[in-house]
């Protein structure tokens, strides 16, 4: 059997990596091996790790990491620790192959760590663009530390082609995320607000804000500004998600906080809601609001409108529904109110998501069966033609 290690920080990235490995699991052909990281195992982002457990996945290796400081030098010194941790856990492993999603500074350490003991890399969701923070040359640095790539758009598999891999090992295979959607039981609407102890309004949003690391107005400057917008928003509910453990990431969930508690009757706010219950949320919701990849990827998917603010996703393939905005008062106003249009909402019913089916699991386990992972340990540089 391949050892497969999948590696996983997040509440949103253990989301989108839960059907594949319920795949890895079950199949007879892969020994599924998970390495839980980074706020996973932090008291203060919700100890998401459980959600593992609870879905009835072993943890094979738990790496601490996280530094209680959201400091650019508290960030490296955090990916430093994982170096560490991650070398003993590769060390006691010894897995086939390691199985990374997206663009975070964990994953790089991880790519890194990896890279050293002569580990083949599977990366997930490389090839895109996000210009607005540095997770966009995270995600390049880790496509190159990779063998075997799985992106979710035709253009983006192009774009890791052009980054000199070799065509073969590189597959659109849609987002991964979407096989959440395809086939789920979502909550109803009074499920959610009893599960939640919240109650809905007539219109009714989720917020997921994260720090746009590469922007001269500081996280708290531009929360603020979204925060007077969502101010102005009568007979309305907000269920805010916290934001990642990123720069800054905890001045925005200590202004949610005192939002919330000042206003206990237009706002909740969750460390984590779980990606059944998130995704449940999102279908009933009037928009998702914020810079997170949620609004982009999955919710045009949901039939969803999303309000995009600021530069954190700018560059990304985005469906119709998506409205983008600036991080500006009189902007985010003027696109509450076109989701709340009714030729918009009409518009949005047929709207095609440009990343997939809800099939990728299937298309990565093809791909898995069939290839011989020791050929990845040697990687050769895909020159294209330029002339």
């Amino acid at each position: 059997m391949r050892k497969i290690c999948v590696v996983t920080a997040t509440r949103a990235e253990y989301g989108l990596l839960k059907p594949l490995m319920g795949y890895l699991f079950e199949s007879e052909r892969f020994e599924l091996q998970t390495l839980v990281t980074g706020a996973h195992l932090s008291p203060e982002f919700g100890l998401t790790y459980r959600f593992l457990e609870e879905d009835g996945f072993q943890i094979d290796e738990k790496v601490e990491m996280l530094l209680s400081a959201d400091t650019p030098t508290g960030i490296v010194k955090s990916m430093g620790l994982g170096m560490i941790g991650y070398a003993e856990a590769f060390s006691r492993l010894s897995p086939d192959a390691v199985i990374i999603l997206g663009d975070r500074y964990e994953m790089l350490s991880v790519a890194s760590a990896a890279t050293i003991f002569n580990i083949p890399i599977i990366h997930l969701h490389g090839g895109e663009i996000t210009e607005g923070a540095y997770d966009d040359a995270i995600r390049h640095a880790i496509s190159k530390l990779s063998a075997l790539h799985f992106a979710s758009t035709e253009g983006y598999r192009k774009r890791v082609i052009q980054m000199g891999e070799q065509p073969e090992q590189v597959y659109n295979v849609g987002a991964i995320g979407l096989d959440n959607i395809s086939g789920a039981s979502l909550f109803s609407r009074e499920e959610l607000e009893a599960n939640l102890g919240i109650r809905f309004k007539k219109y009714n949003y989720q917020v997921t804000f994260h720090p746009e690391t590469l922007s001269d107005l500081s996280s708290e400057e531009q929360f603020r500004v979204l925060l007077e917008a969502v101010e102005e928003q009568a007979d309305s509910y907000f269920i805010f998600t916290k934001a990642n453990a990123d720069t800054d990431g905890r001045v925005i969930n200590q202004m949610i906080d005192d939002y919330v508690a000042k206003n206990p009757d237009k706002a909740s706010a969750h460390s984590s809601l779980g990606s059944l219950r998130f995704l449940s949320v999102v279908n009933i919701c009037d928009a998702i609001i914020g810079n997170s990849s949620s609004g982009i990827i999955e919710a045009p998917s949901l039939k969803t409108p999303t309000i995009n603010i600021g530069d954190r996703q700018r560059g990304r393939i985005q469906a119709e529904s998506v409205l983008n905005c600036n991080v500006e008062k009189e902007a985010i106003m003027f696109a509450f109110d076109k989701v709340k249009d009714a030729s918009f909402q009409a518009s949005i019913r047929e709207v095609v998501n440009p990343y997939g089916d809800g099939n990728t699991v299937e298309k990565i386990g093809r791909v898995l069966t069939s290839i011989d992972l020791n050929k990845l340990r040697t990687k050769k540089f895909y020159n294209i033609s330029i002339s």
